[in-house]
């Protein structure tokens, strides 16, 4: 389904294929001989830009989101495995987002980059080409440390400062309610999607 919300409607290239029980939502650009299949999102909300390259493969309930002052790219010959989210980032060429992995807001992955299956590439985060996180590992900071998720500790003291309430949502962790700061914007953005309409 094509949506067109806050006056931007999807552009998809006459050789690119999108599942009718997908969603193109919003400021998106598709390129030619793109797949997106069944139950995929691709929502880019108010403000918000993505644009996707050439033979990319968006697979079963993947999410592909951008925000504005998060927009996301996906290059060419890219693999976005089912149930993977990706959310504000950069996606150079010919990289592989595997089954259930997540990259976060500002992150960068380099050409050539693997993200397996369930692994995690954290906000402001940049992988060199051809960088691989492994199964479940997660990758923090700029250069990426690529740690097992059971060095917490560690990660944390990487993440902690790339600041994901102020980076995302611009709302201070420190600040007296910050979930109520964050859902009440949340809630106020995606209101607007009352007004949506089919492209």
């Amino acid at each position: 389904m094509l949506i067109e919300h806050a006056g931007r409607h999807p552009v998809i290239d006459p050789g690119a294929w999108v599942a009718p029980d997908a969603t193109v939502c919003g400021d998106v650009t598709i390129g030619p001989g793109t797949r997106v299949l069944h139950g995929a999102r691709i929502v880019g909300e108010a403000g918000g830009t993505i644009r996707i390259g050439r033979d990319v493969i968006v697979m079963e309930n993947a999410v592909v989101r951008a925000g504005p002052r998060h927009p996301c790219t996906v290059g060419d010959h890219c693999l976005i495995g089912p149930n993977a989210h990706v959310t504000g980032a950069t996606v150079e060429d010919e990289v592989f987002v595997a089954t259930g992995a997540a990259v976060f807001h500002g992150a960068l992955l380099g050409r050539g980059s693997e993200v397996r299956v369930h692994a995690t590439v954290h906000l402001r985060t940049r992988l060199a080409p051809g960088a691989a996180v492994p199964i479940g590992w997660v990758a923090v900071g700029d250069p990426a440390r690529i740690l097992p998720p059971d060095r917490h500790d560690e990660i944390w003291a990487v993440q902690r400062p790339l600041d994901f309430p102020a980076w995302v949502y611009g709302v201070d962790r420190d600040g007296p309610a910050p979930m109520r700061e964050i859902t009440r914007r949340l809630s106020e953005a995606l209101g607007r999607h009352a007004a949506d309409s089919a492209a």
